[in-house]
């Protein structure tokens, strides 16, 4: 029997007959007194009234049957002591019930499931998609939810996991799983960790889990040296005669995109309305970014003009709202492997490329200066912007250690003595 001296409580084990029960047997009780109001739950073990001590409230003898029950019965008198102890110091209503619901789990809140979180927030993205998000991003959450669905199957068992039971142990299997079961490479690993972080703050906010379990977890992208066309490259590609509309049309919107630079998905929606007359006199595009909503100001180079004037007369385009005929990103990237192949040119040709070519042979290369180039991209930060510098330094750096190397071959065919027989 136990006493607390702030609100008193009993709590006791005693037996109870089943009426149901045909053996020997009895029900073993819980029961809990709080200011002489009882509440009683069975703790689901029998035993033999013949060998129960009612004083001590435990099974006579040392057996091993004995023994485990005895031990069981303690750990629940430590349950309810414990659960007494936080009623007070969060100071809750203690009562016979309030105690035995704690002790039940009543109050307790069914833990907020992972895949069940993952799921509701990627249908909102489905429902934002081509609104506030690209269809790319609400399809890229979908594939990392599918890989934290295996992640859990194959690591844990379970077709879901507790939010509040995630920690920085998991995040680190989960990485690491990326890495060797799913094949991703480092960085395309720590995107979808960064996706999933999204989901990690959206329970943390609402007070789904104690605690971060990405604190003191440090994400550190590899540095990748983005690919880019130049000059001569592009040249190659605007002489090259081509014998396939699909191929020629695919040429050019990459064509395009080197002298815009838009993404593949800002190329497909340009519109009429996004063509405007600027401060200059002359045309240039303003359109938000599908990716960032950020705004984009470019005026139109002769090259790009002459594109939107090519197709001014296709049949999608004089009775569509787009002023050129896109074809799927799919289908571009196939063809552009195909062009590549036709031009000679060895580098992984795709619609994101062209982009990569407008920021450093068609801009910056040429002494546009930075905060101009990272307007146009519709950069929202000029660090972004930046990379591209650092690749035009390179080259830069690679085209004077050039130099350097063909005005020490011309040094070294001087001949040695023409400076002695000046001086003589």
């Amino acid at each position: 029997m136990t006493k607390n001296m702030s609100t008193s409580y009993q709590l006791s084990f005693y037996l109870r007959k089943s009426r149901s029960n045909k053996s020997a047997e009895s029900d073993i009780y819980l029961r809990i007194s709080v200011n002489n109001k009882r509440s009683a739950i069975s703790i689901n073990r029998k035993v033999d009234p013949r060998k129960w001590h009612p004083k001590s409230e435990k099974m006579l003898g040392k057996s091993p049957e004995a023994t485990e029950l005895n031990n069981y019965i303690n750990v629940l008198r430590n349950k309810i002591k414990n659960i007494h102890q936080d009623l007070i110091e969060k100071n809750k209503i203690i009562s016979s019930k309030s105690i035995l619901d704690e002790f039940k789990g009543v109050n307790r809140k069914k833990p907020k499931m992972t895949l069940e979180v993952f799921k509701e927030h990627n249908e909102q993205m489905n429902r934002l998609s081509g609104k506030s998000i690209s269809k790319s991003t609400a399809k890229r959450y979908w594939t990392c939810y599918n890989h934290i669905e295996q992640f859990l199957n194959e690591e844990f068992k379970t077709d879901d996991y507790p939010m509040n039971e995630i920690n920085h142990h998991f995040i680190s299997k989960l990485e690491y799983f990326l890495k060797t079961k799913r094949e991703c490479n480092h960085n395309s690993a720590l995107k979808y960790v960064n996706n999933f972080k999204k989901i990690i703050r959206i329970a943390l906010a609402n007070q789904w889990m104690d605690q971060d379990p990405f604190y003191n977890y440090k994400v550190q992208f590899e540095t990748v040296e983005r690919e880019f066309l130049n000059e001569e490259e592009v040249q190659q590609l605007i002489d090259k005669d081509l014998h396939l509309d699909r191929l020629k049309l695919v040429r050019d919107m990459f064509v395009f995109s080197c002298y815009t630079g838009l993404a593949y998905s800002d190329v497909k929606k340009l519109s009429g309305a996004d063509i405007t007359k600027g401060i200059d006199g002359g045309k240039w595009i303003r359109i938000k970014r599908t990716k960032t909503k950020s705004l984009s100001s470019i005026p139109l180079l002769p090259v790009a003009e002459e594109i939107l004037d090519r197709y001014q007369d296709h049949p999608e385009v004089k009775d569509g709202k787009y002023v050129l005929p896109v074809l799927s990103n799919q289908k571009s990237n196939a063809f552009l492997k195909e062009i590549a192949a036709l031009c000679g040119i060895t580098k992984p040709l795709t619609t994101h490329l062209a982009r990569h070519t407008f920021a450093t042979t068609i801009t910056l290369t040429n002494g546009v200066p930075i905060e101009s180039v990272s307007k146009m991209l519709g950069h929202q930060d000029l660090r972004t912007t930046q990379h591209y510098a650092k690749i035009v330094d390179r080259k830069i750096s690679d085209d004077m250690n050039a130099l350097k190397s063909k005005l020490a071959e011309k040094q070294a065919k001087k001949p040695t003595g023409d400076k002695k027989e000046k001086r003589d």
